[in-house]
């Protein structure tokens, strides 16, 4: 499985954290930002990494900011991208069963590393349900495909 992994400044530590521990699964790991803890706009490395999810380059993807907000707003502006911010296992888990989410967003300031690498876990070990959940997947994508005008 190949993720792709980015990061604000805010998010920076947390990333490289979570990149270590995406290694020792055996993940194959795709950075796209940044690279340290210097003042950054979250859009840039979340719209890269959820760019790679959204044309299949990666599988899945994992954001980090400090409250995890700008990036789940950011990756969900493209089409077919269901970005989640989770701040438990149970968040985790959710997204994955019953809303088939592809990036997994996370709050670095507001989750502490042993929590947020089981959040990680549970996402990642979550298989997505199917059955009703399908429909309303669909649903969404028919909203995603629908041309709206202000």
């Amino acid at each position: 499985m190949k993720i792709a992994i980015g990061a604000d400044h805010r998010g920076y530590d947390a990333k490289q954290r979570i990149r270590a521990l995406l290694s020792e699964l055996g993940k194959d790991v795709a950075d796209y930002g940044t690279d340290s803890t210097k003042s950054t706009d979250y859009p840039e490395p979340a719209f890269a990494a959820a760019r790679a999810v959204q044309t299949g380059e990666c599988e899945v993807g994992i954001l980090f900011c400090g409250t995890g907000i700008g990036m789940s707003v950011t990756a969900n502006k493209l089409h077919g991208i269901r970005a989640a911010l989770c701040h438990d296992e149970l968040t985790a888990e959710m997204s994955r069963r019953h809303n088939n989410a592809n990036v997994l967003c996370l709050p670095a300031d507001l989750v502490g590393e042993a929590l947020m690498r089981r959040i990680v876990e549970v996402w990642l070990e979550t298989p997505f349900e199917g059955g009703r959940h399908e429909r309303r997947i669909t649903k969404i994508t028919e909203i995603e495909n629908k041309q709206c005008s202000p």
